[in-house]
């Protein structure tokens, strides 16, 4: 069975082949189209489920579960495309079905029909996601590939900052159709910006002939490589809990608290928490670590999740109580994510995009099945999501103390 090429000799990491702040910038952007599909559509939900006879509250949900999984299953497909055919063609391709699958969304006439229409969307930005780390990667590696990637997230957290917002003013000036047509408009002008400034990144020697013995052997050396698939488990834990948070957040604000109208502010306040934990993170990361640092992150994690959670069991739990272990926890998850990010990557660079297939694959699929079901369990109260980032926080820690043979905080 043929193998993926062994990784090369240790050599000099190629300088970003843009202006580095407008390469983060750019990267960022194809990064926030997923944000954008997913976060404008919350303040929308209930009236999309309205409009097109949604079985229930709970079912409107599917609406980003549907998006959520075919994300997920999409990158399986995309990664060994960008080791083949190089990172521009198959981003290029996919940014442009993803905005006629938007537009399908804007014209769907049933509820079945925008799901379908949401699978497609999903399968097709999942593109962005693999291409994106592995242009990163092609670029940087280690501690710097970090470093570029908590930049990257700072950028890109401004999308769910404001997206819910985007999604209410939509609606307060047309429809929810409306916001279908925004998103796709937004990805043709990222498409048009990639297209004219990013240059290929893979050259022409290093791509791989697609075939599905080497398809094979490249998934089987990215899942039995101790690191890889530790924090790939690890992170796929965390983004359990944080697509919970997402599928929730729109019932959490309207019928425990019941407040809707302050949905915008603490979805941003949440997401605000991320993007300081990422500057952080830039900052910290050269000096301190990756394994450190998401060490950290997890364990306080843990303890932030378990507090909140005696809360909403003591009954006392009020929006301002909410609002601020929410964001605290949120910003655990942001510290953690890039750092694991880059450690799953650390030695996979000669097969970056097939490993960042199988890795966004795992976290997201079984990361969206398990927030699916922290969703579909909302009872009224908050216990089920912060039950979930408990569970997922202790968990992600089992996980990574497996990996690293029980040593935390190992200065790697």
């Amino acid at each position: 069975m043929p193998t993926p090429p062994a990784p090369p000799p240790a050599s000099p990491v190629a300088a970003p082949p843009i202006p580095l702040p407008e390469f983060v910038a750019l990267i960022a952007a194809l990064m926030a189209l997923t944000a954008l599909g997913i976060d404008s559509m919350l303040p929308a939900l209930p009236t999309i489920g309205a409009a097109l006879g949604a079985p229930g509250a709970n079912e409107r949900q599917y609406v980003i579960g549907a998006f959520l999984i075919a994300f997920g299953a999409g990158q399986l497909l995309h990664g060994p495309l960008a080791d083949r055919f190089g990172r521009r063609r198959s981003l290029l391709a996919a940014l442009a079905v993803y905005a006629v699958a938007n537009a399908l969304c804007a014209l769907a006439g049933s509820f079945a029909l925008l799901l379908a229409a949401r699978v497609v969307a999903g399968l097709a930005i999942a593109a962005a996601r693999v291409t994106t780390v592995a242009i990163v990667r092609d670029c940087f590696e280690g501690r710097a590939m970090a470093r570029v990637m908590s930049m990257t997230f700072i950028v890109f957290m401004i999308v769910p900052v404001l997206a819910p917002g985007f999604g209410t003013i939509v609606l307060l000036f047309g429809g929810w159709r409306d916001i279908f047509w925004a998103v796709g408009g937004a990805t043709l002008l990222v498409l048009a910006w990639f297209a004219l400034r990013m240059p290929e990144t893979l050259h022409a020697e290093d791509r791989h002939p697609f075939s599905l013995a080497r398809l094979a052997a490249g998934w089987k050396l990215t899942l039995s490589d101790r690191w890889s698939l530790g924090y790939t488990l690890a992170a796929t834990a965390l983004m359990g809990a944080l697509y919970g948070y997402i599928n929730s957040i729109q019932q959490v604000m309207a019928d425990v608290f019941g407040r809707p109208r302050l949905l915008l502010l603490i979805f941003a306040t949440t997401a605000g928490t991320m993007a300081v934990a990422n500057l952080a993170n830039a900052r910290l990361v050269m000096r301190v670590g990756t394994r450190r640092l998401g060490h950290a992150a997890v364990v306080t994690l843990i303890l932030v999740a378990g507090l909140h959670l005696l809360l909403a069991l003591s009954g006392h739990e009020t929006l301002v109580g909410f609002a601020v272990l929410q964001a605290v926890a949120m910003g655990c998850f942001g510290l953690s994510s890039s750092n694991f990010s880059a450690m799953a990557m650390e030695k996979m660079g000669h097969i970056a995009g097939t490993a960042s297939s199988v890795q966004g694959f795992t976290s997201v699929t079984v990361g969206a099945a398990i927030g699916a079901m922290i969703g579909q369990h909302f009872d009224g109260t908050t216990v089920p999501l912060n039950a979930g980032f408990l569970c997922a926080g202790v968990a992600a820690l089992a996980i990574v103390l497996v990996t690293e043979r029980g040593r935390l905080f190992a200065a790697r």
